[in-house]
Formats: C-alpha cells, structure tokens, sequence
C-alpha cells in the first residue's frame, strides 16, 4: 500500500514538473517572439538614422557633437548581441535620448524644419515609433506573464531547476517620458 502512494506522489511531482517546464518554455518563446517584433523595428529604424544625420549635417555643421552621438548610440545598439533582450533594451533607451537630441536641434533651424527630406525622415521615424510602441506593449504584456508565472507558485518552486528566464520590461526611460517642444 505505501508503495503506491510513494508512487503516487512520484507521478504527480513528475506531471507537475513537465507542466512546469513546459509553461516556462512556452512564456520564453512567446517573449522572444514578441521581441522579434521589436527586432524589426529597430533595424528600420538604425536603417533610417544615417540619413537622418546626414540630411540634419548640411544644416548644422557646427552641432558636429551631437550628430557624432546619435550615431555612436545606434552603433551601441547595433552591437548588442542577438538573444540578450535585456542589454538591447538598455542601449535603446539611450538611443532614443539621442534621436531627441536631433529633433531639438531642428528648432534652431528654421531651413531644416522646411526640408522635405528632413520631413520625410521624420515621418518614417515617427511611424517606426508608433509601430515600436506597439510591439512594446505586446512584448511587456508576454514579459509580465512571463514573470508573473516564474515569481509565483508552483513555477518559483521549480524555477531555478527549469531554466526559468526574467526579462526585462522594455519601458522608456524618464528622459523620454518627458515632453520635447518640437513645432514643424
């Protein structure tokens, strides 16, 4: 009889490790999906900074600097490995800091804010923006799940057993949260 419910017992805790596990590995593939989302828009975006800078160079030669900044941020962004979702979403808070910084510098160019290719620039930025915006929301929502099943039980019972893997939300950063007064 003890025999049985040993083995019992033994075939609960093996079901509930596999169901374990298997949640675990379901959440990290959906947050990894989630962030290919974000990948995507990303590389549009270190795709169009170039000729940002370009176009804003032949207005503001003298603002040398911030340009050289804003093209050290993406190349920063653009060397975090692929996979550490965390250290990319560290560079990119820094990167869209420095993206400000050109849009600030339009203010005191009357000519750049007219530039149409300056404006065109801005308009595929801005839907990069939006559509990042989007794939953020997502990817937090996969990544609170994520978290939320690791921290609480039965999945931090077993967490450090079964490769369980936090993430990192992709928030802005109180810079970026505040307002730039930019008027085009």
């Amino acid at each position: 009889m003890v025999i049985f419910v040993v083995l019992g017992i033994s075939v609960l805790l093996v079901i509930l490790l596999v169901t374990v596990f298997n949640r675990f590995a379901k959440n990290r593939n959906i947050v990894k999906d989630a962030w290919g989302n974000i990948d995507v828009a990303l590389k549009r975006r270190y795709d169009l900074i170039p000729n940002l800078v370009e176009t804003v160079k032949g207005y503001a030669t003298h603002e040398k600097e911030t340009l050289e900044k804003v093209i050290l941020a993406r190349n920063a962004a653009m060397q975090v490995p692929p996979g550490e979702i965390n250290a990319q979403i560290k560079a990119e808070n820094q990167l869209q800091q420095t993206l400000r910084s050109i849009f600030a510098l339009s203010e005191s160019y009357p000519d750049l804010k007219a530039n149409v290719n300056f404006l065109n620039l801005q308009d595929k930025l801005n839907e990069i923006e939006e559509n990042l915006e989007r794939s953020r929301r997502y990817y937090n929502g996969t990544v609170r799940e994520n978290n939320t099943y690791g921290e609480s039980l039965p999945g931090a019972l077993f967490a450090g057993m079964l490769r369980y893997e936090h993430f990192d939300f992709f928030e802005a950063d109180a810079a970026s949260r505040e307002n730039v007064k930019v008027s085009f």
